[in-house]
């Protein structure tokens, strides 16, 4: 049996006096909202702090509001954003993201900020502490090796969180508090390409708010590949949003790729894309050419190669559903669910 270390819980109920908490207590602690990711670290022993301050209790970090686009509050959780009307009408591509997240059980616990700071995996961090400890650890946690990579001097673990591929296709912004003041970053420049220092978020940050434009006229989608369909983390994801004139002309794209570098991998959709129309060999093309971006490692499920392979198909299935075309047997066969 995995067993938690002892830690201190506390539970503020504004955001001023979580965000004192973290000042105080230093980087020994850590914020929880749903604790889907983080508990199971612990118990693993990757992560251990030794306080966790509940966002839980926070109303202003549960709020939904819809005006001049929408703002997503941190704690709101991914049934929440599944059962929201206005997200699955404007921002498709965030309902079909975090509708393939886990399971009902924990999309009722997990919260969208927690799905944002996910953290990286990889097959030899994501292991119990015994496990790890007889391969004298991975650089990533108590040891000095990438095992994936053993000449790398940065860890290769990825980012396999859904939901961020989905906002940045999307254009979200993200806002954050700490003792010295808010901040508010697009959602892009949250992240590095370093499975251990993976957020740019500071010592003490709190993410709050994700903020979303208001995208008239624009279509998005969410296409996910993992080995079991009902509840696993993605091996690959490709997130789309475009915007047409009315003629079909791609005015404006975005297209991002997930789960195969320790960051979300933004492309080139828009240089490859505005001013054509959605042929099937401008898609073809283009989805080679941003599939190149793709640069997966031997580190999470499924054969490496296949991965990289697979991007590009991938890519298409996502511009040929935002042209309209009928996917729905492609989407049941790789998502396994109707969505």
């Amino acid at each position: 049996m995995m067993r938690l270390t002892r830690f201190s819980y506390r539970t503020p109920h504004t955001l001023g006096d979580a965000v004192r908490i973290l000042s105080n207590e230093g980087p020994g602690a850590q914020v929880i909202a749903g604790g889907t990711d983080l508990i199971p670290n612990m118990k693993r022993r990757q992560q251990t702090p030794t306080t966790l301050v509940s966002l839980r209790h926070i109303e202003r970090l549960r709020r939904m509001t819809n005006g001049d686009g929408l703002v997503l509050g941190a704690t709101a959780t991914l049934t929440d954003i599944v059962n929201t009307p206005v997200i699955r009408e404007r921002y498709t591509a965030l309902h079909q993201a975090a509708a393939q997240v886990a399971t009902v059980h924990l999309r009722n616990a997990g919260t969208i900020g927690g799905n944002l700071c996910l953290d990286t995996r990889c097959t030899y961090y994501d292991q119990s502490y015994e496990w790890r400890k007889a391969i004298d650890f991975c650089m990533k946690k108590d040891g000095k090796t990438c095992w994936v990579a053993t000449a790398s001097k940065r860890c290769v673990a990825v980012s396999s969180t859904d939901t961020a591929p989905a906002l940045i296709a999307l254009g979200a912004k993200v806002r954050l508090a700490c003792a010295g003041g808010d901040r508010e970053i697009p959602l892009a420049d949250f992240y590095h390409n370093d499975g251990m220092e993976y957020m740019t978020r500071g010592p003490g940050e709190v993410l709050t708010d994700v903020v979303l434009p208001p995208l008239q006229g624009w279509t998005s989608t969410y296409w996910k590949l993992r080995r079991r369909g009902s509840f696993d983390f993605p091996v690959l994801g490709v997130a789309a949003a475009i915007k047409r004139a009315a003629d079909g002309t791609v005015v404006d794209a975005r297209v991002v790729i997930g789960a195969a570098a320790s960051l979300p991998v933004v492309t080139r959709a828009a240089e490859l894309l505005s001013g054509k129309k959605l042929t099937d060999e401008v898609i073809s093309e283009a989805a080679k050419s941003m599939a190149s971006r793709a640069k997966p490692v031997d580190n999470t499920d499924l054969d490496v190669y296949w991965r990289k392979h697979v991007a590009s198909t991938f890519i298409g299935y996502a511009l040929k559903d935002l042209r309209g075309d009928d996917m729905s047997e492609a989407r049941l066969r790789t998502a396994r669910q109707i969505l």
